[in-house]
């Protein structure tokens, strides 16, 4: 049970407060924008990320008298629109995951020798796991990605994602073995680069 001290500091409060005072809309801002833009960034690259985060953000102000204020916590809630919203861009984010599979960038030219190797050998990693990510299916990726890069529990997920937690955890364990499959390692490992 919350104490009415941290209740007004939760998420839902200050939703809820913004029912009344619109500005105070921009805390839930100040609390999640860069965790959000950090995921955001890793699913799409940094040119996408801002503007994504940006209409997640505004999607939620519009839908916040629709938020379920017995949830503390509204990172699931904004994980998931921010999910849908990454979803407007799956096609985009299809074609740069495979177009970085095919096409690797040239080496430093004037780097020493040794960082030339560690940078081939990250490229090919990266270059692997581009692969094996454009390889999964949507909700697989999702599953993933928020998992490893959104760092949500699997109930977070289900809520973000608003599917069963079975659900979850079948799509977590079929990306984890497609992506270990293709890499020879464990997903998550690799993804939190």
């Amino acid at each position: 049970m919350l104490t009415a001290a941290a209740r007004d500091t939760t998420d839902a409060a200050i939703i809820e407060r913004s029912w009344r005072d619109t500005a105070a809309f921009g805390l839930l801002y100040d609390r999640h924008a860069v965790a959000l833009y950090r995921y955001a960034q890793r699913r799409l690259g940094p040119d996408i990320a801002q503007e994504v985060v940006a209409e997640t953000f505004l999607a939620a102000f519009a839908g916040r008298a629709r938020y379920d204020l017995n949830r503390p916590d509204a990172r699931p809630w904004l994980y998931g629109i921010l999910s849908r919203e990454i979803a407007g861009y799956h096609r985009r984010e299809m074609a740069r995951l495979r177009a970085l599979a095919r096409y690797a960038p040239e080496p430093p030219a004037e780097s020493p020798a040794d960082l030339v190797a560690s940078g081939v050998s990250a490229q090919a990693a990266r270059q692997r796991l581009a692969a094996a990510l454009a390889k999964l299916t949507a909700g697989e990726r999702d599953v993933l990605l928020l998992y490893a890069w959104g760092d949500l529990s699997y109930d977070e997920i289900a809520h973000a994602l608003d599917i069963p937690g079975g659900t979850v955890r079948s799509r977590l364990s079929r990306a984890r073995r497609k992506t270990r499959d293709a890499l020879q390692l464990d997903p998550t490992e690799a993804i939190e680069e």
